[in-house]
This record gives structure tokens, C-alpha cells and sequence, in this order.
């Protein structure tokens, strides 16, 4: 609004000037040539001083509108190039599209990720939603409309291919000056980030395993002296008949082999996907494993699962085990031998449910509290722990849309609560 007065201001100006020096230039002419002319010759004067004076101001004008619309076009094609360059050399895809999906903008990164050149799209639906994350981007939509933002959100998106990959998502509104309303998607490929995660989740739960490695030795060992024990008696006493002892000694196979298949399953690496788990189930499941190497060391588990059997959170399973398996272990670590552990849980809401792992341990200082999730930190003794636990555990969380926090202090041991949401109606189906 400004530059547009300022416009005018400036054409009014230059037109008066334009016309006092006429004026002025006409009466110095007038008076050196015409001072003793006759009437009619001076009607004539200033009837050709007022043509002339109108035409060189029209003349003015147009020359200086042309100007001022000459110099806006070239600002403008100057700050169109720079839009577009800026716009290219954004690494993340930049698609630009309205209310009913149809694309108004694509940029280069977009053209090299979704493998659609820019006019193939323009003008035509979205391509590259998956039907399965058609809903989802619905939702963003909706909470972009009512002021929510919505960023770095990993999702999925379609290739030219119909692979479906991971992505990281940013959702912004965009409006322009004449008050239409966009939305601005900006994503970025992060299928290598997915695979290094997945590989640091099977390192984290392959650590926890080696250290559940006595525990286990000791849980086998048991029925294991028990079955060579039944199989000397027998030896010893040739006449007796084994029926019973061989149904004991099947019992107790039967046990062990059920324990080493539940354990090659636990550390099994499975491909990610997220379902509905009945989260008492694996609370006990992971529970189970844990307590051998518990009891080796000295230490006492409560479990009390009973809150959470038959709620149902939509993950994936491997990935809860890991994060459940890293807190456990760091409570074993914290705990001096006798040593107590709680792992509870509690419906904290009607979509909500709350997963608390409780020690006696040495407890955290406040300084090492606020810095506990970022990776490759720890407190422990070199060699003994890798500092990504923790991290891992809170990027999992996160990623399942709940939330994580610690609260601990010196000699006073340590409380970690984790609230996952609870699976809607249909979200099993949908998720499978």
C-alpha cells in the first residue's frame, strides 16, 4: 500500500512540475515575442499552450506509468526466478496442493523422490498418499485447520513404482494475499534412518539378551540336573517300573523346549509391523525372561500385569519387547544385590494406560536427569553400557504416540513412566 502512494505522490509531483515549467517557459516566450500582439493572436496563444501543455503531460504520464510498470515486471520476474531457485534448492519434496488433493506446486527434490515430473502432476490429484494413509492425511488436514501444527510426523508416501517408503512429514497451511487457503507438504526419505533404527533395536535387544545369559543358564540348569538325576535313578534301579519317571523326564523336556523356543522367538529379528497386542500379555511375557537373570544377581521382580490384560495397544511388538528389556535391564544395573524392581501398570485414562518400572537403585542425579535421553550419554563404567538405551527407548515411545519421563533422585532409586495410547476401534485391522 505504501510503495502504491508513494507511486502516485510521485506522478502528481512530476506532473505539476512539468506544467509550472511550461507555464513559465510560455509566459517568458509570451512576454519576449508577444507583448504588443492583438487579442485574437493571444486567444490563439493560449489555446496552443493549453494543447500543448496537455499533451506533454499526457505524454509524461504514460512515459513515466510505463517506466514504473517495466521496473514492477522485472521485480517481479526477478523475484519469481528467486522464488523458484529458492524453491528447488529446498533438499525436502515441496508439494503444494488445495482442500480437494488437486497439486498446484512440485519442486525438483519432489520430482527425484516421488519419480513424477513437475508437469505430469500439476493440476491433477495427489498421487503419492498410500490408500492406507489416505485417513491419516485427512486428519492432518483437519488439525492444520484448526491451528494445530504438524511436524516431522513419519509416514508413508507412494513412489512412481507404488513402492510405499518412509518419509518425514511437515504439514503447514499456506495462504495467499487474495485469501485462498493451501497446504504446503514438505517431506524427506528416511527409509535409511528406519533401517539403522531397526538395526540399533536389534543390537540393544541382543545386549539385553547376553546380559539375561546367566539368568538363562540358571533357569535351564534346574530342570536340566533334575531330568540326569531321574535318568540315574532309572539306571540304578533296572526292575522299576519308568513310566512315571518318563512322563517326569518328558515334563521337563517338554518345559526346556518350550523355554529355548520362546527364547530363539524373544530374540528373533521380525520385520516392523505394528498390530494390536494385548499389552498384559507382554508385560508378562518380557517379565518371564527377565527373572532369571533377576534372581542370578540377587535382585527381586513384582509384576502386576493385571490392570493392563485385555487392553490392546496398536505396535509393534518387537519394538515394545526392546523398550521393555532396556528399562528393566538399567533398573538391574542400578540396584546393589537384594535389590527390588516393580513393573506395573495402570489405565490412566480411557485411551490411556501407563507402564511404571520401578528400582531401589543409587538413583540419578539432576544434572545426568536432564541428559539421560540423549544418545551415547551414560553414567556407567566404560564397557558397560552403550549410552543408546534410553535414547532408543524414548524414540520408540514417541514414535507409538506415547510419552515417556523419569523421575529419580540420589539413594532414592528411580520411577520411569510410559503412557502408550490404547488401540480404537478398528485400529487393529487398520494397522495390521
Amino acid at each position: 500500500m505504501s510503495e502504491k502512494r508513494w507511486f502516485w505522490a510521485t506522478l502528481a509531483l512530476s506532473s505539476v512540475t512539468v506544467l509550472l515549467l511550461v507555464f513559465a517557459g510560455w509566459e517568458l516566450v509570451e512576454n519576449r515575442y508577444f507583448r504588443d500582439a492583438d487579442y485574437v493572436t493571444l486567444h490563439y496563444l493560449y489555446l496552443t499552450r493549453g494543447v500543448a501543455s496537455s499533451l506533454l503531460l499526457a505524454f509524461w504520464a504514460a512515459w513515466f506509468v510505463w517506466r514504473q510498470r517495466l521496473e514492477s515486471e522485472e521485480n517481479l520476474r526477478r523475484s519469481q526466478e528467486r522464488y523458484r531457485g529458492l524453491l528447488e534448492a529446498i533438499p525436502g519434496a515441496v508439494v503444494l496442493f488445495d482442500r480437494t488433493f488437486c497439486v498446484l506446486e512440485w519442486n525438483a527434490s519432489a520430482e527425484r523422490l516421488y519419480g513424477y515430473g513437475r508437469e505430469e502432476v500439476l493440476g491433477k490429484p495427489l498421487v503419492t498418499v498410500p490408500p492406507s494413509k489416505q485417513r491419516e492425511l485427512e486428519d492432518f488436514l483437519a488439525r492444520v485447520d484448526g491451528g494445530e501444527t504438524v511436524l516431522d510426523v513419519e509416514t508413508l508416501r507412494s513412489a512412481r513404482d507404488g513402492e510405499a517408503f518412509a518419509v518425514q512429514l511437515s504439514l503447514l497451511p499456506y495462504q495467499e494475499p487474495g485469501g485462498c487457503h493451501y497446504f504446503l507438504e514438505v517431506t524427506s526419505d528416511i527409509r535409511h534412518v528406519v533401517q539403522l533404527r531397526e538395526r540399533m533395536l536389534q543390537i540393544e535387544k541382543l545386549t539385553s539378551m547376553g546380559k539375561m545369559a546367566a539368568g538363562t543358564a540358571h533357569h535351564l540348569n534346574s530342570p536340566l540336573a533334575a531330568l540326569l538325576l531321574r535318568v540315574q535313578m532309572m539306571r540304578e534301579r533296572p526292575a522299576h517300573d519308568p513310566g512315571e519317571e518318563l512322563a517326569k523326564i518328558e515334563q521337563g523336556l517338554v518345559f526346556c523346549q518350550h523355554f529355548v523356543s520362546q527364547l530363539l522367538e524373544f530374540t528373533r529379528a521380525s520385520p516392523a509391523q505394528r498390530r494390536g497386542n494385548d499389552l498384559g500379555t507382554l508385560l508378562e511375557s518380557v517379565a518371564s525372561f527377565f527373572l532369571p537373570v533377576i534372581h542370578s544377581r540377587g535382585a527381586t521382580l513384582r509384576v502386576d500385569a493385571a490392570p493392563a490384560r485385555g487392553l490392546m495397544v496398536v505396535a509393534d511388538r518387537n519394538q515394545l519387547e526392546t523398550v521393555l528389556l532396556i528399562l528393566l535391564s538399567n533398573a538391574l544395573d542400578a540396584v546393589d544385590k537384594g535389590g527390588h524392581i516393580q513393573l506395573v501398570c495402570a489405565r490412566v485414562a480411557t485411551d490411556k494406560v501407563e507402564v511404571r518400572v520401578e528400582d531401589n537403585g543409587v538413583g540419578i542425579s539432576a544434572a545426568n536427569l536432564t541428559r539421560v535421553f540423549e544418545p551415547f550419554f551414560t553414567t556407567k563404567d566404560p564397557g558397560k553400557g552403550t549410552g543408546l538405551g534410553l535414547a532408543i527407548a524414548r524414540n520408540v515411545v514417541l514414535d507409538h504416540g506415547g510419552t515417556i519421563a523419569i523421575e529419580s533422585e540420589p539413594g532414592h532409586g528411580a520411577v520411569v513412566r510410559i503412557e502408550f495410547p490404547l488401540a480404537k476401534a478398528g485400529s487393529e485391522s487398520e494397522a495390521a
